[in-house]
């Protein structure tokens, strides 16, 4: 079937990388593989990051001439070629959807939404307008596919959400695996690294609140293990860069190896030379990066949020500590430095869970089954 494909909070074709970009670009291939054909309907960025309410009533003004210019283009189209289901991707109150609702109903279609959100607390004061934009677009859906378990509190309606496992294509990952010797072998000869010690790997932005709070659970985590043998190599770079670097301030320089913002074209092989990921996931949603190293055969020792829970089997595919538990993540890491057989069996099934269960493909048939239920007659 034919898809209207928005994303609110920004445009699978937005110039600046990100987590969320990459998961528009996910669905659309995802709806592709499953043989519907997607359009971007709009690529009008609804998202603001102080409250504003002349700004917000001139994106909300926009948005509704926009989708009348919508209307009047779909209807001169013959009915086989006009879109059969309206699907807007990540809408929250700092985001929210003046288009969709209005051209779903105006063509007769379902609109469905995928990780939404509704934070209740906003309904009144500075956010209220965006709040209540999200709510009356969350009261229009068919179906609420939801990602994280966190956002499914507070929906008006829990009846209508349709869980979707967060889903990677695991191609170039599994192939960086495949290369892993080579990968760790260019890897020590660029950053003067010892091939034989264990590398551990955290990749994230560094921006102030839950990532910086990461980072600094996690120095403190690592300053525990002073008597094992280990590297930690940080992907990452952002405004919060000199507070990241001075939480690692009281580990031995030569323990540490920055290596910046890292293409993503180049993470897989990254992934792939290295041994153990560590993340505290302080409040993550998810986290992409995440998935990401295990489907390149990397275990992951993570803090136990719900939505960092959903990607890894404790005990089998890494990991899952206490959120904020220093101490809990020091002894998982610790256990599997020392147990490097169940690293590498954890290595396996880490790999072997991301294709089956967090792979495109089962995306593509989850997003087709929740589809064509919203459409049926």
């Amino acid at each position: 079937m034919r898809v209207a494909f928005y994303a609110p909070l920004k445009p699978p074709d937005h110039p600046v990388p990100s987590g969320d970009r990459r998961m528009a670009r996910l669905l659309i291939q995802a709806l592709a593989l499953a043989g519907h054909e997607v359009e971007v309907a709009a690529r009008l960025r609804s998202w603001h990051g102080v409250p504003d309410g002349a700004r917000q009533a001139r994106i909300a003004d926009l948005g509704t001439a926009l989708a009348e210019r919508l209307l009047r283009r779909y209807r001169t189209r013959p009915a086989s070629a006009r879109p059969q289901v309206w699907l807007t991707y990540h809408l929250y109150y700092k985001a929210p959807d003046w288009i969709g609702p209005q051209v779903a109903e105006g063509l007769g279609i379902p609109y469905l939404l995928v990780e939404a959100s509704l934070a209740n607390k906003r309904a009144n004061g500075p956010w209220a307008q965006g709040h209540e934009a999200a709510r009356a677009a969350l009261d229009r859906a068919a179906a609420v596919i939801s990602l994280n378990p966190d956002d499914v509190e507070g929906l008006p309606d829990p009846g209508r959400v349709r869980p979707l496992a967060p889903f990677l294509d695991p191609a170039p990952f599994q192939a960086a695996a495949a290369g892993r010797a080579a990968a760790r072998s260019m890897l020590a000869e660029y950053h003067g690294l010892d091939s034989t010690q264990p590398w551990l790997l955290a990749v994230a932005m560094m921006r102030p609140g839950d990532k910086l709070a990461s980072y600094r659970l996690l120095a403190n985590a690592l300053q525990r293990l002073a008597d094992s043998a280990w590297r930690i190599l940080i992907a990452g770079d952002g405004p919060a860069r000199s507070e990241v670097e001075a939480a690692f301030g009281g580990l031995p320089r030569d323990r540490v190896h920055w290596l910046g913002e890292v293409a993503a074209e180049a993470l897989p092989a990254l992934y792939a030379a290295c041994d153990l990921m560590v993340w505290p996931a302080i409040h993550e949603a998810y986290g992409m990066a995440i998935l990401e190293a295990q489907a390149a055969g990397l275990p992951v020792v993570a803090g136990r949020s719900a939505g960092v829970a959903q990607l890894i089997r404790d005990g089998q595919s890494g990991y899952l500590t206490a959120t904020g538990d220093a101490d809990a993540f020091a002894q998982a890491v610790a256990g599997l430095l020392a147990a490097p057989e169940t690293l590498h069996t954890m290595a396996i099934a880490a790999q072997a869970r991301v294709e089956t269960e967090h792979g495109v493909t089962a995306a593509a048939a989850r997003l087709d089954a929740i589809l064509r239920e919203a459409t049926k007659p």
